[in-house]
């Protein structure tokens, strides 16, 4: 009656996750001379971890006379909840040697757990293997397991293998399975397996809805939010809530994240911090940077994400100095920086010229984190000082680093060589880079500049046909304009808009004030080899120029012009948003492919270093 009495009471602990209530119950069962009777050690070993507690659960189960399946199904569970898979795995192997028990399947499955939270795909599928050739060999549970670590870990196909061999298939086996399709964008298939589910919940929902964001495709992800909100699925859980503020974030729509930030504060999640730590993230990247910081200050308890999201957030709008304010701040508050705040940080410098501060913090991150710098954290480094026009140093980073430099890190580099007009290294860099054979576009637009610039015609007219024989295309440069519920896509030198007539009107009188005050056309940007009048008539009609004329007309007077670029602004450009943001008295931000800028007043928040 006692012991069942305790069970009882431990349960309790279990669910309502209360682990001082734990230590109590522990001690009255020790008095009570209970504390090797029956089930009573197996269940304080799985509360304790349920409760975090997870040294108590180890040292417990170190003092047990007699280990069974259950005791370590419990401490190896214990493990995987605590976030520690690495140890769940590494401690398996003393199971036979020090207690003679082969896996059974709720060990299996703890296995299979650790293996997916590692990614370690390999064990995994000796883990696999081994339960195939077991007794449990039909277990469903482990099945459901090895569905969720294969489509995990990107083999989706092996996911839906197993999968397809389950008998009575769980919630679990198909939220796995379809996530698995979304989040590696094999939409449809995830779609026709939505639709096949026996009963649709918030997690299956969740599941198709948050790896259609993972996979880039926001927008359908909006469509099924829509649709879950119509069939009134009850949301008990925020992930879902999570995700499409996400969405909002990479597709930087403003207006719908405030809507969901609404509903997040309806349904009473405004206080739960992975919601808040994605909000922090949304607001700065639809470029409300105060709306960030607004949210940021409002957490209570913040964790490392709260911190690299203001911090990440803040750099990217060229507040490097608040930036680095944040993360005195979080290092004050006993936080731990990650390798992705390090980033932040270094990229915050890099783009205002502190080159000796992030020097400093390119060193502190080894030296007082135990960090080793990644290739991100060496090309943004590169970036620091070769934006800063140490040029030398920079080519002497890439040439000593642990990496071998990618793509992107050379096109760092060449990208500095043409901003400070080394157009001898900037050859070099470019001669180099081509004999990679790269991939992405905007490269072969960086090298064709750059031998532009060098009156290498012929050189740029290889880069050209490369680009049509490798079948690389530059992506079309457009700018999306958004104000209250309205938005409108306006791509480079878009004839047909039904406005165009009062765009083009504005734009040249914006044109003749801007001469008038001394504004003389860059066409440096323009690549082809072309008179000056139609390289002056190209830059006219970029999509940022239309988006914002456009919000100049449509607009409410005195609003802020938000744009958002897919390429990176030209530096023409650049120059004549400033000239509007003075000429217009109006605060214009513009997200580009690189950065945010904030021009007003004839300034911009870059201070022209992008």
């Amino acid at each position: 009656m006692l012991i069942s009495h305790y069970l009882h009471q431990l349960k309790l602990c279990a669910k309502r996750h209360t682990p001082f209530t734990a230590n109590n119950l522990h001690a009255q069962i020790i008095k009570a001379g209970l504390d090797q009777s029956g089930p009573l050690p197996n269940t304080l070993i799985d509360v304790y971890g349920k409760c975090g507690l997870i040294q108590d659960a180890r040292h417990l189960f170190d003092k047990m006379p007699h280990r069974d399946h259950v005791s370590w199904a419990s401490i190896l569970t214990a493990y995987n909840q605590a976030n520690l898979p690495h140890l769940t795995l590494s401690m398996f192997p003393t199971m036979l040697k020090d207690d003679g028990l082969g896996p059974d399947h709720f060990v299996l499955a703890s296995l299979v757990k650790a293996c997916t939270g590692l990614s370690a795909i390999r064990q995994g599928k000796q883990v696999h293997a081994h339960f195939v050739s077991s007794q449990f060999h039909d277990d469903d549970v482990v099945k459901s397991s090895l569905v969720d670590m294969y489509a995990k870990c990107g083999l989706v196909d092996n996911a839906r293998g197993v999968f397809d061999s389950i008998l009575l298939r769980n919630p679990v086996s198909w939220t796995a399975m379809i996530s698995g399709y979304a989040r590696h964008g094999r939409k449809s298939e995830a779609s026709d397996l939505f639709q096949r589910v026996p009963v649709r919940n918030l997690f299956t929902w969740t599941a198709l809805i948050s790896g259609l964001v993972q996979s880039g495709n926001g927008i359908d992800a909006f469509y099924l939010f829509i649709e879950m909100r119509r069939e009134e699925v009850d949301i008990v859980d925020p992930l879902v809530l999570s995700s499409i503020v996400g969405a909002s974030a990479n597709l930087a729509v403003l207006e719908l994240g405030k809507q969901i930030h609404g509903l997040v504060i309806t349904l009473g999640y405004e206080s739960c911090i992975f919601i808040s730590n994605s909000l922090v993230d949304m607001y700065a990247k639809c470029s409300d940077i105060l709306a960030a910081k607004e949210i940021f200050g409002s957490i209570q308890q913040r964790d490392i994400v709260s911190w690299t999201s203001i911090i990440v957030g803040t750099a990217q709008h060229g507040q490097a100095n608040e930036a680095l304010a944040f993360y005195d701040e979080m290092i004050s508050a006993g936080a731990k920086p990650n390798e992705v705040t390090f980033v932040g940080l270094i990229y915050a410098c890099s783009h205002v010229g502190l080159v000796n501060k992030g020097c400093y913090l390119f060193k502190s991150m080894m030296e007082d984190y135990g960090i080793n710098p990644s290739l991100q954290h060496y090309t943004c480094y590169l970036d620091l000082l070769s934006r800063s026009g140490q040029l030398d140093e920079a080519e002497d980073l890439i040439n000593s680093m642990p990496f071998k430099p990618d793509e992107p890190t050379w096109a760092a580099l060449l990208s500095a060589c043409k901003q400070h007009n080394n157009i001898e290294m900037g050859i070099r860099v470019a001669d180099h880079l081509l004999s990679l054979k790269p991939e992405d576009p905007s490269t072969y637009i960086l090298l064709s500049n750059i031998y532009a610039r060098a009156a290498l015609w012929e050189k740029v007219s290889k880069v050209r046909k490369l680009m049509g024989f490798m079948e690389v295309k530059k992506q079309p440069g457009y700018s999306c304009i958004e104000f209250g519920k309205e938005s409108e896509v306006f791509y480079a030198g878009e004839t047909m808009h039904p406005m165009k007539d009062e765009i083009f009107g504005l734009l040249k009188k914006l044109d003749a004030e801007m001469r008038r005050r001394g504004y003389v056309p860059d066409t440096s940007s323009v690549l082809h080899d072309m008179e000056w009048q139609e390289k002056e008539r190209q830059l006219f009609w970029h999509s940022e120029r239309l988006a914002v004329a456009y919000g100049l007309l449509r607009a409410v007077p005195g609003t802020v012009i938000r744009v958002v670029k897919n390429l990176r602004v030209c530096g023409d450009c650049h120059t004549v948003l400033k000239f509007i943001s003075t000429i217009m008295k109006r605060e214009i931000v513009v997200r580009d492919a690189n950065r945010y800028h904030h021009l007003k007043d004839g300034k911009c928040s870059c201070n022209d270093f992008w």
